[in-house]
């Protein structure tokens, strides 16, 4: 396994981690930014108010998303899989 090798499957992995983390991620920020346009709309300055709905919606959304990240993280782990078997 020579150096680029190891710097292929990091970048795959981050990757991977990206692909993964993006669709709770997107979804919490457009959450939090609905709500804050809101408040400085409405002049409700309660700090605890994005919580509540960001904590649903991120969770909505990661259970939306869930087969997809299972299905690229099994992908992911094939690949790896079969790197490690053509080495030896």
């Amino acid at each position: 396994m020579t150096a680029l090798d190891i710097i292929d499957i990091s970048r795959d992995g981050i990757l991977v981690m990206l692909k993964i983390a993006a669709p709770t991620m997107i979804a919490g920020l457009i959450v939090g930014l609905i709500i804050s346009l809101i408040q400085a709309l409405t002049q409700i300055q309660e700090m605890t108010l994005v919580f509540i709905p960001k904590i649903i919606i991120v969770c909505a959304v990661f259970l939306l998303s869930l087969p997809f990240m299972i299905a690229t993280i099994v992908t992911f782990a094939q690949q790896l899989a079969g790197r490690i078997a053509g080495i030896g």
